[in-house]
Parts: C-alpha cells; structure tokens; sequence
C-alpha cells in the first residue's frame, strides 16, 4: 500500500510524536507513505469560519498535488481529515465550485483520488494480520478508552468513514495489541478543543466529562487519533483535576505510539512529550521488559 502522506501542521510541531509514531508503525506493517512536497495547512481548525472559498481552496492545493502524484492521500490528523474530505466532497459535488477553486491552482485537482484517514489502512483486516505477527510487548493487563472524538467521523454523509454512532477501527487495532477496549458512551463526543481560546469554561466542561467517563468505564488510558483531542485531554487534565476535585490519572496516547511500542520500535522519545505520566500503564502490561525513560514534560 502506498499513499500520498498530509502530515498537517500539527505533526511537525506539538503533535511530532504522532508524526514519527505514524511513520515508523506504517513502515514496520508495509504501509508507505510519501510525503505531499510543499504541502500547506488544510486551514483547520479557522479558514472555514473565515471563508467557504478559502476553506476550500487551501485543502484543494494539497489534493491537486497529490493527483499529480498519483496516490490516494491519507491524513493522521482528525482535522486535517475533516478538512481535506469536506474539499474534495465540495468540489466533486459543485463543478462551478471546483472550476472557481482550479482558476486559483497550479495543481488542478480533478477528483481523480480520494481522501483516508490514516486509522483506515492501519484497521484494515489485512494489516490486523500483519500486526498480530509483528508484536513483540503485547499490551496485556490494560484496559483502554478508545476515542475518536467528533473529526474523525462526522458529518458522516462527508467523511463516510466507520460507523458514526459506534466506531470501532480503533478498538480493532486495541484488541490486536493485547489490550482490552473498554465500552463506554463518550468515544464519539467532542471534547471542545476548537474552543480553548473562546470559551475556555465549556472546554474545560467537555474535557471533564470525556475524562470522568473514559475514568468510570474502567480505562487505564485513553487512545485517539487527534492532535486536537490529545492536546486537550492531556495538557488540560491537571486544572481540570483541580478544578474539579477529582482525579483521573489518565495517560492520553495515539493509537500509533500503542502500535510502535508494542512492535518493538524504539518507543522511549515520545513518552518525553505528554504532560501525563505513562509509566504506570506501561509497567502494567505483563511484557514490558524495560521501564520507559522519565517522563519530563509537565514538569
């Protein structure tokens, strides 16, 4: 398999250790990805509130040069998923829209490939297989709150990707790793992360509530595929614990970090990066023969 990799913005910067976890899981499963050269912010999580054309036309770009290329794109981001689906429904569904948008770009884009987001391949049957023979630290003894937040999967009519009530590609891949997906009723709720600079009161709310109930179904950790998401649940859950005078202890981790360590993959860097401490959990799982390194980062 080989696809036209958007990393987005976020993968170079505060969410690099999705960008590495990604890459390096994808290679060990024979998954390759070329990144789309001279790639531009797909205009999450504010073109689309500023302007329609614009929101469509910055994601446009990438999906004229990945037509180029030849390959279907795939994203890790949620956001950047979201975003880059929308333009390319857009733009199949209104050729005024799409003649308007191509007038603007050097690389036209003509519907001819389509827009993944990373988790699709990585749950597909045939990779599931692939993994099961690749893991070498099964993640035994844990118990983990899959999320997918609202990105990822809705409007689903758009995205047309799992199944919007009760997404599962997730919980597939868990279940691959030896670990145990917990059922509970949030995994598709959104945590308010679009609005930590505006309305930071209902942040905090919806953060509490993911958090509370990711907490009492059971989990020892939560797994998403969002920069936005785990940015929020991570970095936040100390004031919202304060705050609320509860406590979760919850370690927030993509799914690809999950993937990396349980193959074996040199896993200790991205640790270093959450603000929740992830040794606990780790040291759970009954084949986890070293201690990952101090985790620094919230200190």
């Amino acid at each position: 398999m080989r696809y036209a990799y958007f990393p987005g913005c976020s993968l170079h910067s505060t969410a690099k250790e999705f960008n590495d976890s990604a890459k390096a899981a994808c290679s060990a499963l024979g998954i390759e990805l070329e990144e789309i050269p001279d790639w531009n912010c797909c205009g999450a999580t504010s073109a689309h509130s500023t302007s329609h054309k614009l929101a469509i036309a910055l994601p446009a770009r990438n999906l004229g040069i990945a037509e180029q290329m030849g390959l279907d794109i795939v994203a890790p981001c949620a956001a950047c998923y979201n975003r880059l689906k929308s333009a390319e429904a857009a733009v199949k569904d209104n050729p005024s829209l799409a003649d308007e948008i191509n007038a603007e770009l050097q690389a036209k884009f003509t519907g001819a490939i389509s827009v993944r987001p990373l988790i699709e391949p990585l749950s597909a049957p045939e990779t599931m297989e692939r993994l099961a023979h690749l893991i070498k630290k099964p993640l035994n003894n844990i118990k983990l709150a899959c999320y997918y937040g609202c990105l990822l999967i809705r409007p689903p009519k758009v995205l047309q990707f799992d199944d919007p009530e009760n997404p599962q590609s997730m919980d597939s891949i868990v279940k691959t790793l030896g670990a145990e997906p917990v059922e509970w009723h949030y995994k598709n709720e959104c945590c308010g992360a679009s609005f930590s600079l505006t309305r930071v009161d209902m942040v905090h709310k919806m953060t509490h509530d993911v958090l509370m109930r990711a907490k009492k179904s059971g989990a020892d950790a939560v797994v998403c595929a969002c920069p936005l998401c785990q940015a929020n649940l991570d970095m936040r859950q100390a004031e919202i614990e304060k705050k609320y005078g509860e406590k979760f202890d919850l370690p927030v981790f993509y799914i690809t970090e999950l993937m990396a360590f349980a193959m074996g993959l040199p896993a200790d860097g991205y640790w270093k990066r959450h603000m929740v401490d992830v040794r606990p959990v780790l040291k759970k799982t009954a084949s986890t023969k070293t201690e990952p390194e101090e985790c620094t980062a919230g200190v």
